[in-house]
């Protein structure tokens, strides 16, 4: 009988080894800095339910980020530094994490977690840079930095909108964020009936702007001091969060996981909006190196794993240090990889002289190529060093109000001299590139937008408003074709699913006014002259693998060249055949494309398939 017994244990024991597993999940909200909860002394902003969160968690309260939010999403997922994966910038591909890189999502998903994100991603929305290339099993996320940037689907505009979910379009009803945690809940529903540990990741857009909440939050701040601005706004969308993270921790309770949940709130980078109401006595906003930009709240709960108590853990921390941490803490299976950050178990289980020595840097590039000392800060636990010149105790001057760089020579060059190995170590690969894949078979067609683009000076244009005017400069994706064949390239002004002319104009603004369209890649230069009422115009040419640099857009009456906005490109050579049973846009009841210049008439049922919403 005991022999009986034993074998039924071992042969269970892979389930019950499962369900020790802790379920995880991050909250972290855009744009919204250590001083934008009533938990840390904002005097008008309301997060009750964070606050009661905040009460009985452990808190990293020196914990640090990037100053702006992709480069602190691609180091929170690989546990290094964002300029070592490829994210300095949040465009112009500089956003695109690159593909060797194993993330947090890998490495729980072999560990048997399903995984599911739900909001923003942030480091790439076409292959091999979505999120579900990069280990999510489940993805409901609008396009690049925000609803209403120009990846995102047309029109967006955070009520009832479409999203990416699972590689196609569909239309949702409500609040963006109200949309992000219900669907996450769905996903963790299903993973609890499975008895499967589950990594859900929760990453409103909000409170970025552009500021919109819903009327009854609006109606919250009309009777303060920052009734009539933007802030009425910005802050109803933070206690919209907070409603949201609420009910999130009471469906953990009525689903009975609360216990063996850990449960993470935490931000990208400083407040964008709030510090003219407060700052935690802080310096500097959202892309400053001031701690300001880059100190933000993490606040987390493991009830199971005792990790309870309303505790603060001063030692300097940072979003690199998770993923090593949850290695660690956890168990887990993982390749070996060469982390930047490192655990924070022992700090975590109240080891106060740990990780006291560590200097960490933050910095924000914000360019096509980096520069040495732009806009960074060195950190360790006392100090702070900024652009190489002012210094300051954090200690006794946490405003850092006071540089103290000519008291202390023998810090400033300790740190200097920090700085300057991590800089040899990190620029020996700003070198390398992320191209935009096209004609793979994981993703035919791809969608191209201005939002990539590698403009020399400045910034593309990467949300729609920007679209609604003329382009302003010639510029180059930098692509790399995955294999030779033959593609169509279908240059347009507009996104497909907005169903506008080339040169009809929108609203107030003036048509584009252009006669041509054009494509350069290679030795190939092509135009076509644009027919009345055409919506795109497309070119079928042959192209050889490799990387290389994209041109396509519009021509005027005086010969002069300007980017598109848009190009959806597609591999004809494996995509022959594939078109069977996909549907048009005469099958989905929506309206027929207006007259386009192609060779080849079935060309539009693909784009059609990736580009039009089914209702959720």
């Amino acid at each position: 009988m005991n022999k009986l017994v034993f074998l039924c244990i071992f042969a269970l024991s892979p389930f019950l080894l499962a369900q020790a597993k802790p379920n995880i999940i991050i909250v972290m909200t855009d744009d919204q800095g250590y001083g934008d909860l009533s938990c840390h002394g904002n005097p008008i902003l309301k997060t009750p339910q964070i606050d009661e969160f905040y009460k009985d968690a452990l808190r990293l309260t020196n914990y640090h980020v990037d100053p702006t939010c992709a480069p602190t999403r691609s180091a929170l997922m690989t546990g290094r530094y964002s300029a070592r994966v490829g994210v300095w910038h949040t465009v112009q591909g500089r956003h695109l994490m690159r593909e060797r890189e194993i993330t947090m999502a890998n490495i729980l998903k072999d560990n048997g977690y399903a995984t599911g994100i739900f909001g923003k991603w942030h480091l790439g929305d076409a292959y091999p840079y979505r999120p579900e290339d990069r280990g999510f099993t489940h993805v409901v996320t609008h396009g690049a930095g925000g609803v209403g940037q120009v990846p995102d689907y047309w029109g967006n505009d955070y009520f009832n909108d479409t999203y990416y979910v699972n590689g196609e379009f569909v239309k949702f009803e409500g609040f963006c964020t109200d949309v992000w945690f219900d669907e996450a809940k769905k996903f963790m529903k299903t993973q609890i009936s499975k008895k499967k540990p589950f990594f859900t990741f929760i990453t409103p857009n909000a409170p970025h702007g552009p500021m919109r909440a819903p009327q009854k939050y609006l109606d919250m701040y009309n009777q303060t001091k920052v009734k009539g601005t933007k802030l009425e706004a910005f802050f109803g969308m933070i206690t919209n969060i907070d409603d949201n993270f609420g009910e999130l921790r009471e469906f953990l309770k009525d689903e009975g996981v609360a216990d063996n949940t850990l449960l993470i709130f935490t931000t990208d980078n400083g407040s964008s909006s709030g510090i003219g109401v407060y700052n935690a006595g802080m310096t500097g906003a959202k892309n400053s190196n001031f701690d300001g930009g880059h100190r933000v709240p993490f606040i987390f709960t493991w009830p199971k794993g005792n990790l309870m108590g309303g505790r603060d853990i001063d030692q300097l921390t940072a979003h690199m240090d998770i993923l090593p941490s949850f290695i660690e803490m956890f168990g887990l299976k993982a390749p070996k990889i060469d982390f930047d950050g490192t655990s924070l178990e022992k700090i975590i289980k109240g080891d106060q002289t740990a990780l006291r020595d560590r200097v960490l840097l933050v910095e924000s590039q914000r360019v096509k190529d980096p520069e040495k000392w732009r806009n960074t800060a060195v950190m360790s636990d006392q100090w702070r060093l900024l652009n190489a010149k002012q210094l300051y105790n954090i200690r006794k001057d946490p405003a850092q109000k006071n540089d103290v760089s000519s008291q202390h020579p023998e810090v400033k060059q300790r740190l200097l001299a920090a700085y300057d190995k991590r800089w040899e170590d990190l620029s020996s690969e700003h070198h390398i590139f992320s191209p935009l894949v096209i004609g793979a078979k994981e993703e035919n067609p791809v969608t191209l937008t201005s939002h990539d683009q590698m403009v020399e000076k400045g910034l593309p244009k990467w949300n729609q408003p920007s679209v609604k005017g003329n382009s302003n400069h010639l510029a180059p994706w930098v692509v790399r074709v995955d294999s030779a064949g033959v593609y169509e390239i279908s240059v347009r002004r507009w996104a497909a699913e907005a169903d506008k002319g080339i040169n009809e104009k929108y609203e107030a603004n003036k048509a584009m006014g252009v006669v041509k369209a054009f494509i350069k890649v290679d030795d190939i230069d092509l135009e076509k002259v644009i027919p009345d009422g055409a919506k795109e115009v497309t070119f079928k040419v042959k192209l050889k693998a490799g990387q290389k640099e994209l041109f396509t857009g519009f021509v005027d009456a005086k010969g002069k060249r300007q980017s598109s906005f848009y190009a959806y490109v597609l591999n004809k050579t494996i995509a022959a055949g594939e078109t069977k049973g996909w549907q048009t846009r005469e099958g989905l009841g929506l309206p027929l494309a207006a007259p386009i210049t192609i060779d080849f008439p079935e060309q539009n049922l693909i784009f059609d398939k990736i580009r039009y919403p089914k209702k959720n």
